[in-house]
């Protein structure tokens, strides 16, 4: 999760994320030279396909954007590596430290420098004890706002597991921002599902005193806000001042195996730093082990590329399931502002049938079934497929949607796009060959009841879960014979 937390102070500079979109086609064959006595040939041996057709198709498609994501990872890997080395980092800050933390080598204050540039910001930290992005926003919430104040969400509702915190649904009295006499509001989305540009600028009150915006669309129809769109709506709210969210997602490069991280102004840097430790104590204290703070450095290095790698993915899965005929958000081919990938399946099944299917191509825990239920922090029904090797690491490759209309999926990650395109082919069938599968079925049953006992040949056309269609002769004599075959 990623939020911007907005005050009525200083804007900083817009930073261009924007995400067109990522690599080049599998062909699925092997070239070889043969060279004869007069004239050489070239032979060309074709193996098995490793994609569906239709995957393969979409893949050869998308060229042209799976190329300008490798263009924009390469920019953002620049800049990365400058701020690696503006910070000096070096081996010694990979060494981590015990119990309070005083005897860091560095490394922390390298991280955050690090990463306080990269994202534009004045300061940052970046620390384990952060457990998730969650975690990281309400302690940024929490350092703007004091009894009496109210928040302003100017995206429409928060992500399910910022409801209890804020205090929209009850929290037990635990402490959410309610409970400690803090007003909450919401400025819904235009029809579009952007910002509602006329609603926000009469929107702030007196007594408004921070500003939350959303990026991703959460469990939200819509798409995720572009860098303008924030840009712009800073400068009606007249700042911007903090920002948090989760390491082990973009940030971390698919290896961190925990944290999470606040960057903005120094003064609020602070102030979060205090929410998460205690005033007096804020950003130097807190111990990392060391090999966790390698990590941490290597996978912001990584980070441009496995977020360029999930873009793909997501170009990917557009283009197929929009073929498939269902609705996806963001549309096919059009530039990326976020790395989720909604897809409206349309009923419980085969919102279960998808998520089944991204975990049985898992790396890990592929042997096992994705169970939907209750889950701490969401309001409904959720389930989640993420055999990922870091728990909750939903950049490795994740799926997960609640169980409720219009049973949307929210795919996001991958190390590489070929996950993606390993999973459609394992993923749920057009729209329309449910029915077409229970025609045949009914014919089946018919042909039972019938007690035929002629012998019959014929051919079978039955889809499969990925869209394509088996062809079986099969030569059936007697009732018994088709109950077998159905059973």
């Amino acid at each position: 999760m990623f939020l911007v937390l907005s005050s009525t102070t200083s804007v900083y500079p817009p930073r261009t994320f924007t995400l067109p979109c990522a690599a080049t086609a599998y062909t699925g064959a092997k070239i070889s030279a043969r060279r004869k006595s007069r004239a050489s040939a070239v032979s060309l041996h074709c193996e098995e396909q490793t994609f569906v057709p239709e995957v393969e198709k979409a893949v050869d498609s998308l060229y042209p954007e799976f190329r300008a994501v490798d263009n924009l990872v390469a920019r953002n890997s620049a800049r990365v590596l400058k701020a690696f080395q503006n910070a000096r980092v070096g081996s010694h800050h990979f060494g981590g430290s015990t119990g309070y933390g005083h005897e860091e080598a560095g490394g922390r204050e390298a991280l955050d420098q690090a990463f306080a540039e990269i994202f534009g910001a004045e300061s940052a930290i970046v620390r384990a004890q952060f457990f998730s992005g969650t975690h990281a926003i309400t302690c940024a919430l929490f350092a703007f706002l004091r009894p009496g104040d109210e928040l302003l969400a100017v995206a429409g509702a928060p992500y399910d597991t910022l409801e209890e915190v804020i205090g929209i649904r009850d929290s037990d009295n635990l402490g959410s921002l309610k409970d400690f006499g803090i007003d909450y509001r919401e400025v819904p989305l235009s029809a579009d599902g952007g910002l509602d540009w006329a609603a926000l600028r009469v929107a702030l009150r007196p007594q408004t005193k921070c500003a939350l915006i959303q990026r991703s669309c959460g469990y939200s129809w819509r798409r995720g806000l572009s860098v303008d769109e924030i840009g712009r709506a800073i400068k009606i709210i007249k700042g911007a001042d903090l920002i948090a969210g989760s390491f082990i997602k973009n940030p971390g490069g698919t290896i961190a195996p925990c944290g999470g991280y606040v960057a903005g102004r120094k003064k609020w840097v602070a102030a979060a730093a205090a929410r998460l430790s205690a005033p007096g104590l804020g950003v130097d204290c807190g111990s990392t082990p060391g090999d966790i703070m390698r990590i941490f450095f290597q996978g912001l290095f990584l980070a441009p590329q496995m977020v360029g790698e999930a873009i793909k993915g997501s170009l990917l899965i557009a283009e197929v399931m929009a073929g498939r005929g269902y609705k996806v958000q963001p549309g096919c081919r059009v530039p990326r502002h976020d790395v989720v990938q909604a897809v409206q399946l349309g009923s419980r099944e085969r919102l279960l049938a998808f998520c089944e299917a991204v975990q049985r191509s898992s790396p890990v825990s592929s042997f096992t079934k994705p169970i939907a239920g209750a889950t701490p922090g969401y309001a409904s029904e959720v389930i989640f497929a993420d055999g990922t090797f870091i728990d909750g690491s939903t950049s490795e490759l994740s799926c997960d949607g609640p169980l409720r209309e219009p049973f949307a999926v929210y795919c996001q990650g991958g190390s590489h796009w070929t996950q993606w395109g390993l999973v459609l082919g394992e993923g749920v069938s057009p729209l329309g060959d449910c029915k077409v599968a229970s025609i045949w079925l009914r014919f089946f049953i018919s042909c039972a009841i019938l007690q035929t006992t002629s012998v019959t040949s014929y051919e079978l056309h039955a889809p499969n879960v990925s869209g394509n269609c088996h062809r079986k002769r099969m030569t059936l004599t007697g009732s018994r014979a088709i109950q077998d075959q159905i059973f």
